[in-house]
């Protein structure tokens, strides 16, 4: 196992740095997406910070590649920490949304403006030259004083100010647990543009999407604090906390701070965390990598036992997700507890810690599947939700039931209640949804955890769960390091299939088309099914006659243009239009029962079977 562990490491690390040297460049690593492109971008930062008022001063170089076909006139900044603010987008919006944010409510409103959170940029300069930019909210708008042609790259040079907020919503200081610094969305962050054109919604809290590249960043901290979080650090020894080589003599600078430097290669983000009483226990892997883990050490015993149990846990987790989705290819991972809830990162995760094992090891599970989904699978988690939150879900469900020996036959279940619970409410919105804009937090939730993990779950029913895992990790072979869409999913499980999906992306993502199939009568040896609702799917029938033998069938929809693999008999394709389906059996039939294996999201199951049939 140890020797297919380090081969399987080595393996991830050619991997990406292949998909790195291509990203760059803005070239596509599939030889069917040759038109691909992509930005890039290269932060050195370097941040002198006041833990007397959480206040710190940076100072921000950016090399910026347009690898796309536009001329750009125009660039855009991500100032986050100016959400925090009474009268904010993000405050108004908490305070009028029929179910607000309960880590949210009004809280923003009643901030101080010691406890406020800004940027604010003093200078800005594109190639030595003094640009114009105005701030507007959470977006920093910058008129170029000369056009960036296509494969032209420039630098941006930037002094700005910032303040971290009383800790409210992911970011923050001072958090209920006691962190002193949750520090995600710190920084000026350049925009994405792709071929949609650029991405600048206002911050109100939801999602994110980023430009990917390399990031050098060197911060200057009180010598009592430790700091965990995206990169790997350069200078242990000066730092020591952990971090060191206790073989060698630790070389800590005189001085009330300590300076930092840490690089984080091929990311789109960078999160750190520091408090003055982290634990850093460091757990290593045998394929080579590492688990960072900072957690309080005033923590109530029984929760530093969790902590320390979570560690080889993680571990599991993260090789269940190298060998389900694709290896994972950096050389560490740090779980820091922070925050307010979970919220993951590149190359790591925040987490609140005071939890029982099984929800610190499930928030775990859940942060860390986001690795895959949304970090190294790059989807514009803005305007697609539902394949960050809804496939991570799906992957870690499927870990929690494997690593905890759980024995789920179906470990989506809950999503599937809340999904019905929703749409039996009329609360339910398309998945076409913008994340910012949904009218509920409640339909978000549903829609982008529960109804995006049923994408994939129910696709097992649709296409076969083989070919659904086998999908899975073409998908990550083809778009890992890129910003995959909605299409590229469905046309890498297509691939692995042969069966066509456009009907189900277009149903099960921009509509809010409910299945809802019966069995409507049984006449002897003739079964009549139903179409009840708009969406068509295909049918798989468990008939029970009445000798007592069974006979399972499956019916594909004509779209599908062929029948998952099956040892079920395979019967003619029901058109979409019909509402109905007729068919004679070899002999009398008892029972009837349509989708045994609870895959499928119909809304009625209670017409789903005719006789003595219990599931």
């Amino acid at each position: 196992m140890k020797k297919f562990l380090i081969a399987f490491f080595g393996i991830a690390l050619v991997a990406c740095a292949q998909t790195k040297e291509a990203a760059n460049k803005g070239k596509s690593t599939s030889s069917s997406d040759s038109s691909y492109w992509q930005q890039a971008v290269d932060y050195t930062m370097d941040i002198d910070f006041d833990i007397d008022t959480y206040q710190y001063k940076g100072k921000q170089k950016l090399v910026y590649t347009n690898n796309s076909p536009d001329v750009l006139d125009k660039v855009f900044y991500h100032l986050y920490f100016n959400a925090f603010q009474p009268g904010s987008q993000m405050d108004v919006r908490s305070r009028t949304i029929r179910d607000p944010d309960r880590r949210v409510r009004d809280r923003i409103s009643k901030l101080e403006p010691n406890e406020i959170g800004y940027i604010k940029v003093n200078s800005l300069k594109q190639n030595g030259s003094t640009v114009s930019f105005e701030t507007v909210g959470t977006i920093l708008e910058v008129v170029l004083n000369s056009p960036i042609k296509p494969g032209e790259s420039v630098t941006f040079e930037m002094d700005f100010d910032a303040q971290v907020p009383v800790q409210i919503r992911r970011s923050g200081r001072n958090s209920k647990e006691g962190i002193a610094l949750s520090m995600a969305q710190w920084y000026p962050k350049l925009a994405e543009y792709d071929f949609e054109g650029w991405h600048t919604p206002p911050y109100i809290g939801r999602e994110f999407h980023g430009v990917w590249g390399d990031f050098d960043v060197t911060i200057h901290l009180d010598r009592n604090y430790t700091i965990g979080g995206s990169g790997y650090l350069q200078n242990p020894q000066e730092v020591g906390h952990g971090y060191e080589d206790k073989t060698k003599p630790l070389n800590v600078p005189k001085g009330d701070k300590l300076t930092w430097h840490f690089k984080a290669p091929n990311v789109h983000d960078f999160m750190w965390g520091a408090d003055n009483a982290y634990n850093h226990d460091i757990f290593k892997m045998e394929n080579g990598i590492d688990l960072h883990f900072f957690y309080k050490k005033t923590l109530e015993e029984k929760y530093l036992k969790n902590w320390k149990e979570l560690q080889p846990k993680t571990a599991e987790l993260m090789t269940y997700f190298s060998e389900n989705i694709g290896p994972y290819p950096y050389k560490q991972y740090s779980v820091v507890q922070g925050g307010d809830g979970g919220m993951e990162y590149a190359m790591s995760t925040l987490v609140t810690g005071r939890r029982s094992f099984g929800s610190l090891f499930g928030v775990t599970a859940h942060e860390l599947a986001h690795t895959w989904f949304q970090f190294l699978l790059a989807t514009n988690e803005s305007l697609h939700p539902w394949m960050d939150e809804g496939f991570t879900s799906y992957i870690s469900n499927k870990a929690e039931n494997k690593i905890l020996n759980e024995n789920k036959s179906n470990p989506h279940t809950g999503s599937y209640r809340g999904y019905r619970t929703i749409v039996s409410r009329g609360y339910e919105e398309s998945l076409s949804t913008h994340a910012d804009r949904y009218n509920t937090n409640w339909a978000y939730g549903t829609a982008s955890y529960s109804k995006g993990n049923i994408f994939l779950s129910q696709l097992e029913y649709v296409i076969g769960s083989d070919n659904v895992a086998k999908g899975l990790k073409k998908y990550f072979a083809d778009f890992s390091f890129k910003h995959p869409t909605p299409n590229d999913i469905k046309r890498s499980m297509e691939k692995v299939s042969g069966l066509h999906l456009d009907w189900y992306l277009n149903e099960w993502t921009q509509t809010t088309h409910t299945i809802d199939y019966a069995v409507k009568s049984v006449e002897g040896k003739t079964i009549t099914l139903e179409r009840i609702g708009q969406m068509p799917m295909p049918i798989d029938l468990e008939v029970t006659y009445e000798d007592g033998t069974t006979e399972r069938f499956n019916i594909a929809i004509e779209m599908m243009r062929g029948n998952k693999p099956t040892s079920a008999t395979i019967l003619k394709d029901w058109g979409w239009a019909y509402p109905t389906y007729s068919f004679e059996t070899s002999k009398n039939v008892k029972a009837v029962v349509i989708d045994n294996s609870g895959l499928m999201a119909d809304i009625d199951l209670s017409n789903n079977r005719f006789g003595a049939v219990t599931r």
